[in-house]
């Protein structure tokens, strides 16, 4: 909408004769997401949310929460995660977690036709950085969206490092009595390279997409620190688009309370003392090797 309505790049407007009413280089620039995959287990026990995929569980799995507000359909399913750091240099936990109880592809896709499970695991700070930008003088044209993901060493380092710990995981005594084979990537894929190709071909957006517009005085901010674009008057962003930086975790919650701070801004409201609460700092946690 910045761009099409001439504030962004220069160049990049001029390319579609758009007037430049603001010139804005950081409009569409710093993208980022969360990548991740998953690892796939056979159940050995008949505990999987596999039969809640067969059509004719689905009526009854329907009815129960529709009328009860209970039952499977009343969970999405991801009740078990958490975070760890990878190595030493992270002074954040940089792999996040997420488990769930059937073997599936995150779209409802390619489900493994028995009793599974799998765990979700990806980076949470990605040093990659895509852009979104116009194509078209069209409004109703998509952008240009280019996450560049998996341009660093950083990025194929963690993946490895979270495959190798989520066997690790899964390996433990505790699921000795469930755990069966590995169905994806499978115990034949060890090396560095194989570990690559297994990312290369499975890895998916956790469709966290964010930065875009992003707050702050450099030369590449967008907005200030009450979501209002540099240079205009009366235009905010309110959205995701303007962290900085891509949090540690999932973005929805963020995402409330970034419209809410900049509502209470835009109403004059004063802000929240400062909270002195304790909270976790990584320090001299282990890290898992």
């Amino acid at each position: 909408i910045l761009q099409r309505s001439g504030v962004g790049n220069p160049e990049l407007l001029r390319q579609f004769d758009i007037p430049v009413v603001h010139d804005l280089p950081g409009v569409g620039e710093n993208l980022q997401d969360h990548l991740e995959m998953y690892l796939q287990y056979e159940c050995k026990e008949p505990v999987s949310l596999y039969p809640a995929l067969q059509w004719w569980n689905q009526p009854k799995i329907g009815a129960e929460w529709l009328f009860g507000g209970t039952g499977i359909g009343a969970s999405n399913q991801f009740e078990a995660g958490g975070f760890i750091r990878s190595r030493a240099e992270f002074a954040w936990p940089n792999i996040q977690y997420h488990f769930l109880p059937v073997a599936i592809n995150y779209n409802g896709s390619n489900a493994v036709k028995e009793h599974g499970f799998q765990c979700h695991v990806g980076s949470m700070r990605s040093p990659s950085r895509g852009h979104v930008r116009l194509k078209s003088r069209d409004p109703h044209a998509h952008p240009a969206i280019l996450f560049n993901y998996m341009s660093h060493e950083q990025d194929w380092q963690e993946f490895r490092d979270a495959i190798r710990i989520t066997r690790e995981i899964m390996n433990q005594p505790a699921l000795d009595k469930y755990r069966g084979r590995e169905i994806s990537p499978g115990t034949e894929c060890q090396s560095d390279a194989e570990l690559d190709e297994f990312v290369r071909n499975h890895a998916e957006t956790a469709f966290h997409p964010c930065g875009t517009c992003k707050m702050g005085y450099d030369e590449m901010a967008v907005v200030d620190g009450e979501g209002r674009v540099h240079g205009l008057e009366g235009v905010r962003v309110v959205d995701a688009s303007i962290m900085p930086q891509i949090i540690t975790g999932n973005l929805n919650a963020t995402t409330i309370m970034i419209g809410e701070k900049m509502a209470d801004a835009i109403r004059g409201r004063q802000p929240l003392p400062r909270s002195t609460a304790a909270y976790y700092v990584a320090g001299d946690a282990p890290v898992r090797r």
